[in-house]
């Protein structure tokens, strides 16, 4: 008998868990299944995996892609502040761009906790374990963390996206952020398009970094995305950049800074 295409997805499914974990209970629905390959990815090292999970993997993502929809560019259109600006709502990995940022964490490897909401785990969960990998590999080149405000570049590999910019934004603990953080906040931005421009990348969709986990007060940091952008295109130029939001507060001041 010939199988259908969700028990097709099924199978898929219970045979990369099988190979992260030969131990672990598969649920019965297909979402079910989904969200334990990815806690177990979210914790794997991507390392030692063979290269039939890689090739399950990837034609897993690209259902879960294809069914989420892609963003192309000329869906979002300029911002009357300036044509070089654009401000969207959604998930990130949607959008087919030449470089999405990932506000990471320090030791830049992705979010080990199964399942988070944070933005490092959904991107590293939507472009697979190779870029966990690839990250290893920067960081183990490196040699130490990843400072404060700097950016580093790899491929996006399952996601619409060509390339990922991975920074590290400011943590702000206690009553409000440092003229030191706010100028880190303000160095995440100018670091991932400094890098961008130097690739040749002509479009980047930045989250609104630091605003999470990292508590940096939402209006404040949507003032100096927006400013800090602005004054590396007025003078080094560069074609695209995308204020991608997700919370009613960060559309509500982006709209505002950008006069829509």
């Amino acid at each position: 008998m010939q199988r259908t295409p969700q028990s097709a997805q099924a199978a898929r499914l219970d045979r990369l868990i099988s190979l992260l974990d030969a131990r672990a209970t598969m649920p019965a629905e297909v979402s079910g299944k989904q969200k334990v390959l990815r806690a177990l990815m979210n914790i794997h090292s991507g390392e030692g995996l063979p290269p039939e999970f890689f090739a399950l993997q990837d034609a897993e993502l690209a259902a879960q892609n294809e069914k989420k929809g892609r963003v192309e560019l000329s869906e979002i259109p300029p911002s009357p502040l300036s044509p070089h600006l654009r401000l969207w709502r959604g998930d990130i990995t949607r959008l087919a761009v030449d470089a999405i940022v990932n506000a990471a964490n320090s030791q830049l490897l992705g979010c080990f906790h199964p399942l988070h909401n944070c933005i490092d785990n959904i991107i590293h969960s939507g472009a697979g374990l190779q870029l966990r990998a690839e990250c290893r590999r920067l960081m183990e080149a490196q040699g130490h963390e990843e400072p404060v405000g700097s950016a580093k570049i790899t491929r996006a590999y399952n996601l619409p996206a060509r390339w990922v910019l991975h920074t590290v934004g400011p943590i702000v603990e206690g009553p409000g952020p440092t003229p030191l953080q706010c100028r880190q906040l303000a160095s995440c931005y100018t670091s991932c398009l400094t890098l961008a421009k130097r690739r040749g990348l002509r479009s980047v969709a930045f989250c609104c970094i630091s605003t999470g986990v990292f508590h940096f007060p939402q209006d404040l940091a949507a003032q100096i995305a927006v400013e800090t952008v602005l004054g590396f295109i007025r003078e080094r130029h560069f074609d695209t950049v995308i204020f991608d939001v997700f919370t009613d507060t960060d559309e509500t001041l982006y709209r505002a800074m950008l006069g829509e």
